[in-house]
């Protein structure tokens, strides 16, 4: 019974939540109805376990959530994300439309830009762009998705995406571990990308398939849209109703300023994460006021947080006479990182009560006796638990909570570098994710004006089959050379 309950839960909250519900109602609802069919103690479970879990996601992450949804709200505003994104595509031309749309997005999305930011400003450049090529609409949410939701979410070496963030306390790691397989992964998540929609684009122009009809959807038409807020909130970290809050800039910043404050991002990451943070003598940590941690248990999140707290420095700095409205803005970025990392939380919470059941046990020990050793383990892992919940933090924090330790200790007795299993984790947890279901697939879309019908393909290609062949070479290469 127990068994049958955690399915019973976990089929309630998918169905509702791509009906829309809220995953604030639903997580503890469902939890609840798991214990209810193990027997277990059900106000004990939501105060203890359920709260307790989600409030440890909150004390960990809230910070990535609040500085990099403010961040990004700064960015748009002022102009500075326009101006990158536009000087990308003038540059390469329409010629090379795809790759210029591709690299904006991953430009700005890998200096801290929040993705449904990326989302709103992209999209009508690509539509100008696609348009004047010849190029079919269908293909712009694939491309899209190529440049700011795969190699930059979760292979590139320091990304400061919160999914990259979160093996860092359990593994001790940093946003730089296995730069070298990160790379690689990266460049043929890229490759595979870029090939694939050149292919499609080729094809479309032999059979003389134009731009094709159909207009995007505005940001205020999805900031009202109660369905489409709440699938996208627990899909990435900015929630859409804010982004029509707040006053844009009355013209974009010039280049230089505009790309400066991502600069400041991966320069302030690196430096903390290799030089500064490990110069420092930390040992008060380990006193209990500090809750007895270590630097390995929070230097991640440390280097993340203090990158983007000097890049929303930089920005303000750079355009604060430029910002009609500095405190709405201010607001609308700080109130857009609340829903999504609660909404997260929660699911992590029903992820805590789920493990703590006696027939969790079944589910631990098929996990762990998968082939291939703990690297395919933990990738099955976290490619399942993302795709049933349509997050790629919500199921990376899930599987490790529940089985992280576990983990760590496999590699402990083989030998294996925890850098190994934090990039494997990532990479994991951002293939399945991107299922119909999930929220930024379905923002994206309605953005774009397109529907899964025409568009889906393209997705599943560069989002899923790309990000799935760059994982497996990750586990092929770390399991025969070991972390570089």
């Amino acid at each position: 019974m127990g068994l049958i309950g955690i399915l019973v839960g976990l089929g309630l909250l998918i169905w509702l939540a791509f009906r829309g519900w809220s995953v604030l109602l639903l997580a503890p609802i469902a939890a609840l109805v798991a214990a209810l069919f193990s027997g277990e103690p059900l106000l004990a479970h939501w105060t203890q376990t359920f709260m307790g879990s989600a409030a440890r996601f909150l004390g960990q992450f809230f910070p990535l959530f609040l500085l990099g949804a403010l961040f990004g709200k700064l960015m748009e505003d002022s102009g500075a994300v326009s101006a990158i994104a536009g000087f990308m595509m003038q540059r390469l031309g329409e010629r090379r439309a795809v790759l210029a749309v591709v690299l904006a997005g991953a430009l700005v999305t890998y200096g801290g830009v929040s993705l449904f930011v990326a989302f709103f400003v992209l999209v009508p450049m690509a539509q100008a762009m696609f348009r004047s090529a010849g190029i079919p609409r269908r293909l712009m949410p694939a491309t899209i998705v190529l440049g700011t939701s795969t190699f930059t979410m979760s292979a590139l070496p320091g990304t400061p995406s919160i999914q990259n963030a979160i093996p860092m306390p359990f593994f001790g790691t940093t946003p730089f571990a296995a730069p070298g397989l990160g790379i690689l992964a990266s460049a043929i998540m890229l490759g595979f990308g870029l090939w694939w929609l050149r292919r499609e684009e080729n094809a479309a122009r032999k059979a003389s398939e134009g731009f094709g009809e159909g207009e995007p959807l505005s940001a205020k038409r999805v900031a009202e849209d109660e369905m489409l807020r709440e699938r996208a909130t627990t899909g990435r970290e900015f929630d859409p109703a804010e982004i029509v809050h707040g006053r844009p800039a009355e013209s974009p910043p010039p280049i230089f300023w505009a790309a400066l404050p991502l600069a400041v991002v991966m320069i302030v990451n690196l430096s903390m994460s290799l030089v500064i943070l490990p110069s420092l003598d930390v040992g008060f940590l380990a006193e209990p006021r500090w809750g007895g941690t270590s630097l390995s248990a929070v230097g991640g999140v440390w280097a993340v947080v203090t990158a983007l707290a000097c890049a929303i420095a930089m920005a303000v700095a750079l355009n604060y006479r430029r910002l009609p409205a500095f405190r709405e803005t201010m607001d609308a970025g700080a109130n857009a990182s609340v829903l999504p990392a609660v909404s997260v939380a929660s699911l992590v919470g029903f992820g805590a009560v789920v493990a703590a059941m006696p027939a969790f046990g079944v589910v631990r020990e098929w996990v762990l006796g998968i082939g291939g050793g703990p690297l395919a383990s933990l990738a099955v892992s976290t490619n399942v638990l993302a795709a049933l919940t349509g997050s790629a933090s919500g199921g990376l924090t899930i599987a490790l909570d529940a089985l992280g330790s576990t983990y760590m200790a496999r590699a402990a007795n083989i030998g294996l570098d925890p850098a190994l299993l934090h990039r494997v984790a990532v990479i994991g947890s951002g293939t399945l994710d991107s299922l119909p279901h999930n929220g930024a697939v379905v923002t994206l879309l309605a953005v774009c004006g397109a529907t899964h019908r025409e568009s889906y393909r393209d997705i599943v290609m560069v989002g899923i089959v790309g990000a799935m062949v760059a994982l497996v070479a990750v586990i092929i290469l770390g399991s025969t050379l070991g972390s570089f």
